[in-house]
């Protein structure tokens, strides 16, 4: 499907696109918390209302927008017309008019009655935060499978929103003859092309899910067990998995630097072996469009047998992020409460002054075993160490540790030993090694019966 001219495009090349020239308005609508007010905040409620407005500034100037001003607007109650009240919207269109600002980016989910009635009160386009955030994902992904699950979200968010702002969908496409009916209106057609682009994302994604399961069907066999990070964006994932792997994916201060899967051999300490897998980064109220979407690339999270939950310790609202990562993880069916796979990584230490850091390495003392935080800094190295006996340590809690002799000239056998589990220990005696090795349950019954290896007991 070709993307037609500016007022007829239907595809990522529509109404919905922003320019990375130009000046933008940054507001925050935010509701007033009342004291005594009754029922749980949501969790973008838990966020200081200042770093709301920075982190969606921050997700702006993440493709380049110019950000002229930033404006908190504290409502009492969302309007259904214009989601802010009429003051506001007044107040808001004299900053507009004087910065000369061509875009306003509105931090909250608008409906598209709601973003159609700003857009004409304002007279400039609006954007809605799953706008922009869908926005910085369809100019970010790099791999044809990332280009898919960004074009199959924006299809769904846009869909919903034809009615908006598109004055060419009051147009019909007539029948013949004077008796004809009307015929299909524009946006019918848009809606029929759309939902058709929409099916065939679907079964191209499907074809990725299962190219997906035959690499971990592969990787099982080998056996390569899998850890994935996850956490907020900008925690510092990247820069741990280039630490770790001695990789170079792209690392940097921004929201959503890096957005395609990828996956990489680890080395742990007793010579084994690991996939470590760097996921997209999550983020507060996270469009569920894309949570669909990229579905197929959370499966490895799914699938993980240690999940890394890289959290940005010198952020003032690191508490909030944990709450919002752990909600995305709900979402696809892992309760970070009743799962012992997961780690938390607390990342960024080096950011910290001293008395910082000796209060969270006393919160992380009292931490229960099943439940470990290690304190780390990706951009220096610090405790990385720590982390990977962590991640071998988890890892061998599902592997058994055997005792065994073999002799010294079966080369074969030895290298195999190597290839195939962890070699603890190797002491050479008078004609044989003594080895002690750690497996998995899937290569445990060949090495009992080939080289007689004894479980060892705890």
């Amino acid at each position: 499907m070709e993307p037609r001219d500016r007022e007829g495009a239907i595809g990522l090349s529509g109404p919905d696109d922003v320019k990375t020239t130009g000046r933008v308005i940054v507001v925050g609508p935010y509701l007033r918390t009342r004291p005594g007010d009754d029922g749980a905040a949501s969790q973008s409620d838990m966020r200081d209302v200042e770093a709301r407005i920075d982190e969606a500034a921050g997700l702006a100037r993440a493709i380049n927008l110019t950000v002229a001003e930033s404006i908190l607007a504290l409502i009492g109650q969302i309007r259904p017309a214009t989601y802010l009240g009429k003051g506001k919207v007044d107040e808001i269109a004299g900053v507009i008019a004087g910065q000369g600002a061509e875009l306003v980016v509105m931090d909250c989910a608008l409906s598209p009655i709601q973003q159609r009635n700003l857009e004409k009160a304002w007279n400039t386009k609006v954007l809605d935060r799953t706008g922009l955030i869908l926005e910085i994902f369809g100019r970010r992904a790099k791999t044809k499978e990332g280009a898919l699950q960004v074009e199959l979200a924006h299809l769904n968010y846009q869909r919903s929103r034809l009615v908006r702002s598109w004055t060419h969908l009051e147009r019909q496409r007539g029948g013949f003859g004077f008796m004809g009916g009307p015929g299909e209106t524009q946006i019918e057609a848009d809606r029929r092309l759309i939902g058709d682009r929409i099916t065939r994302l679907e079964n191209e994604l499907k074809k990725v899910q299962a190219t997906r399961r035959l690499h971990r069907a592969g990787r099982q066999r080998v056996p390569y067990r899998v850890v994935a990070l996850v956490g907020y964006t900008n925690a510092g994932k990247s820069t741990l998995f280039n630490r770790l792997t001695r990789a170079d994916v792209q690392a940097a201060d921004m929201l959503f630097a890096t957005l395609d899967p990828t996956l990489r051999a680890i080395s742990l300490p007793h010579g084994g072996k690991a996939m470590l897998s760097d996921t997209v980064g999550f983020i507060s109220n996270l469009p569920t469009q894309l949570v669909a979407a990229f579905r197929a690339t959370l499966e490895e999270v799914l699938e993980a047998d240690v999940i890394l939950h890289v959290r940005d310790m010198s952020h003032e609202d690191a508490e909030a992020q944990q709450h919002d990562v752990e909600l995305v993880l709900s979402q696809l069916g892992i309760d970070p409460e009743a799962t012992d796979s997961i780690i938390e990584v607390w990342n960024k230490i080096d950011r910290l002054d001293e008395a910082a850091r000796e209060n969270l390495a006393n919160i992380a003392a009292r931490r229960p075993p099943e439940r470990p935080c290690l304190m780390v800094s990706a951009e220096t190295g610090e405790g990385v160490d720590v982390l990977l006996q962590a991640i071998e340590d988890r890892l061998a809690a599902a592997r058994t540790t055997l005792d065994l002799t073999i002799d010294a000239a079966d080369g074969a056998g030895i290298s195999w030993l190597h290839r195939n589990a962890e070699v603890l220990a190797k002491e050479l005696h008078e004609g044989h090694y003594d080895m002690t090795v750690r497996v998995d349950a899937t290569k445990r019954d060949i090495v009992v019966e080939r080289y007689h290896g004894v479980p060892r007991v705890a």
